[in-house]
């Protein structure tokens, strides 16, 4: 029973990890911009003060929605938030590791972007359904760079269980030639996904260069509180994937408590020298013109395509 109570722990640990560490992620990166700007910036714990600002706020709910309108804010942030339970961070092998399949992950945050994208175009307004188009357009480009680097990770491990990859990850290292490319391939889908620039702008509500805002332009109050939060907390994930895949080192190998405060201490100081790195790239390229991101996530896949001809050759 105390074992079974300690495992709960964990996996709820993890969960609770990624959800209350996400908005000091997005308050640090646009504070990195602001820099970049010559601004002061907001505080670190903007995140927080605006999650709980909308959480206090009633939704106002157009009468022409629909209940996936109403439903997708906590479907997206249930999804996300399973995803999270799954996605090892400061432990590698997890009690939930009999489920902590790549595969699952990639469409537990699937499934949260198609909500989002449903609503968007659930009340009929013209920026939603803008937004819609371009977010599945952009999501259909990625994901086959995503399906191809977890081919070059399983063909080393002979699995697509996150606890299996990176334990394999801590044993052999991933200082080869196949994994450098893999990196850079998954960082420009992590950026994608996320909606970074040079994809998309997240600070910006002008027509021509709206996506993910403009699938949430309709929401309020809470339900737009939900929403931005999975939304940091899915840039967490992203970046503790890439983290802990690439970069394993500081990773609890047992259920210990100086194992487990070594783990946190890790994954926090990696996670803020990537999001440190993404804010500075942002700051040093422009916004693509929509037609130009094919042309990007392209180039990811080439960079995987090629980590998986490496492997798969043993060239690298």
């Amino acid at each position: 029973m105390e074992l079974l109570s300690t495992k709960i722990a964990v996996v709820l640990g993890h969960a609770l990890f990624v959800v209350l560490i996400a908005p000091l992620f997005t308050a640090l990166m646009k504070k990195v911009k602001a820099y970049f700007q010559c601004r002061r910036g907001p505080g670190l714990l903007q995140g927080y003060y605006d999650i709980w600002k909308l959480l206090k706020k009633d939704a106002v709910v157009s009468e022409h929605a629909s209940w996936v309108f109403k439903a997708a804010p906590y479907i997206i942030f249930s999804a996300t938030f399973t995803a999270a339970m799954i996605v090892p961070s400061f432990i590698a092998v997890l009690p939930t590791s009999a489920f902590g399949d790549a595969i699952v992950v990639i469409y537990l945050l699937g499934l949260a972007r198609f909500f989002t994208a449903l609503a968007g175009l659930d009340t009929g307004s013209s920026f939603g359904g803008m937004g819609s188009s371009r977010e599945m357009m952009i999501s259909s480009l990625a994901e086959p760079v995503t399906m191809t680097g977890i081919f070059v990770l399983a063909a080393d491990v002979g699995s697509t269980n996150f606890s299996d990859i990176v334990a394999k990850s801590l044993s052999m290292g991933y200082a080869q030639p196949a994994y450098i490319l893999l990196a850079l391939a998954f960082l420009i889908i992590a950026m994608a996904e996320t909606s970074r620039i040079p994809v998309d702008n997240p600070a910006t509500h002008l027509e021509l260069t709206m996506v993910h805002e403009a699938m949430i332009l309709e929401y309020t109050g809470r339900d737009l509180a939900l929403i931005e939060w999975a939304g940091a907390m899915k840039l967490t994930l992203l970046l503790t994937i890439i983290a802990n895949v690439f970069f394993p080192w500081g990773i609890a190998q047992s259920i210990s408590r100086p194992a487990i405060v070594i783990g946190i201490t890790a994954i926090t100081i990696k996670l803020i020298l990537l999001a440190v790195g993404i804010a500075t790239i942002e700051s040093s390229i422009a916004k693509l013109r929509l037609f130009r991101v094919p042309e990007l996530i392209g180039g990811a896949f080439a960079l995987a395509m090629l980590a998986l001809i490496i492997k798969v050759t043993g060239l690298g």
